[in-house]
C-alpha cells in the first residue's frame, strides 16, 4: 500500500458500533477506507485555528487516534481564532492549547482516542515518529519543517508529512506522501491504479524560480521570501510587522536578481498583508484550509482520490485556491 498509514487495516472488521456510527460516510467512500481511517494515528504540531478545523474534521470521520502537540500557554488572542477554546479564563487560565482543545474534541466523537503529546517538534526524534501514520506541522520555523520532514522520509514505515499555515487571508498546503499509489476514477467508473512520487519540502522549495511554470502563483513566491526573512533574522513565524517592509523588500530584489525573476511577480501589496497579518489568522479562510487539508488526509489514507502536489495556495482577496507541482512535471 503506497498511501498513508493503518496498515492490515483491511484485515480487520469495524464494529457495529462505528458502522452505524460511520453509516452514511462509508456509502460515500466505502468500507475499506473506513477500515484504514480507523486505524491511523495522527499527530498534529501546532494548535491554532486552521489545525483545529482539520482536527475537528478528522475526529468526526473517525481517525483511530489524534495526539496534539502544543505546550504554549492559551493567550487571548488564541481566542480569534480557534473556536474550540471557550471564553473562560476560568477554563483556559494556565492551560496549555494542546489541554484544553483536547478536551474539547474528545466531545466531538468518543470513538476516537485524543491525547496530549508534551515536547518540543524542533527536537522530536525518529523514534516518537514511528507511532504516527500522518504528521500536521503548523506555525512551525523552516528549520523545524525541514527537520520532521527529513525525518518522516528516513523511517522505514511510510508517514505522510503536511504542513499548513494561515496568514490572515492567506494561506499555504504542503503535501509530502513519498512514494503514493492510490486509486482514480475514471470516466467509465472504473477504478485505475495511479502512482505519485513526491519531492521532499527541501527539494521543492529548491527548485530554481526561472525553470518554474509561468503560471505559478504569487504567493508562493510572496511565502518563500517571508520565510527566508524569518530565517536569516532568527524570528519566530509571523513576528513580522509592516516595520519590516523595507529590509523584506530589499530580500525580495535580491532573490528576484538571483532566480531571475522579474519583481513584479511579488506584489508588494501582497508583502504587505503578509507581514501585516503578523499570527493572525481569518476564521473563514481557517475552515478552508481545514476542511481542504481534512479531505486531502483521508485520500491520503483511503488511497482514493487524486491528492494534492504538492503544494496548496488560498487567497481570500480573489477567493481562489492553487495547487503548485515543483519540481514541475514533464508536462509543464
Amino acid at each position: 500500500m503506497g498511501g498513508g498509514g493503518g496498515g492490515g487495516a483491511e484485515e480487520e472488521e469495524l464494529t457495529a458500533q462505528e458502522t452505524a456510527l460511520y453509516d452514511r460516510q462509508i456509502r460515500v467512500w466505502g468500507v475499506d477506507a473506513q477500515k484504514r481511517l480507523s486505524k491511523a494515528h495522527v499527530l498534529v504540531c501546532g494548535v491554532n485555528g486552521t489545525t483545529i478545523e482539520f482536527c475537528k474534521n478528522i475526529v468526526l470521520a473517525g481517525v483511530g487516534s489524534l495526539s496534539l502537540m502544543d505546550d504554549h500557554i492559551v493567550t487571548e488572542d488564541d481566542l480569534n481564532s480557534n473556536f474550540l477554546i471557550p471564553h473562560d479564563e476560568s477554563v483556559y487560565g494556565g492551560k496549555s492549547r494542546a489541554e484544553v482543545c483536547c478536551e474539547s474534541l474528545k466531545d466531538f466523537n468518543p470513538m476516537v482516542r485524543v491525547a496530549v503529546a508534551k515536547g518540543d517538534p524542533s527536537l522530536i526524534d525518529g523514534t516518537f515518529i514511528d507511532r504516527f501514520d500522518i504528521i500536521v506541522l503548523s506555525r512551525a520555523s523552516l528549520k523545524t519543517k525541514l527537520f520532521i520532514n527529513d525525518n518522516c522520509r528516513k523511517r522505514s514505515k511510510h508517514i505522510a508529512f503536511y504542513s499548513v499555515d494561515c496568514k490572515d487571508s492567506c494561506g499555504e498546503i504542503f503535501v509530502d506522501l513519498q512514494n503514493h499509489s492510490y486509486l482514480q476514477k475514471k470516466p467509465g467508473g472504473e477504478p485505475e491504479q495511479q502512482e505519485l512520487k513526491y519531492p521532499s519540502l527541501q527539494e521543492a522549495i529548491s527548485v530554481p524560480w526561472k525553470d518554474l511554470s509561468k503560471k505559478t502563483t504569487k504567493l508562493y513566491y510572496a511565502m518563500r521570501v517571508l520565510e527566508s526573512y524569518e530565517s536569516s533574522e532568527g524570528r519566530d513565524p509571523g513576528e513580522t510587522s509592516l516595520s519590516d517592509l523595507p529590509a523584506v523588500l530589499a530580500l525580495r530584489k535580491d532573490m528576484c536578481d538571483r532566480m531571475s525573476l522579474d519583481e513584479s511577480r511579488i506584489p508588494t501589496s501582497l508583502l504587505e498583508r503578509l507581514l501585516a497579518a503578523g499570527k493572525k489568522e481569518h476564521p473563514p479562510v481557517c475552515a478552508i484550509l481545514g476542511g481542504i487539508l481534512g479531505q486531502e488526509v483521508i485520500k491520503s489514507i483511503s488511497c482514493k482520490g487524486d491528492p494534492i502536489k504538492n503544494f496548496f495556495y488560498y487567497d481570500a482577496a480573489d477567493g481562489k485556491g492553487a495547487m503548485e507541482d515543483t519540481p514541475p512535471t514533464p508536462e509543464d
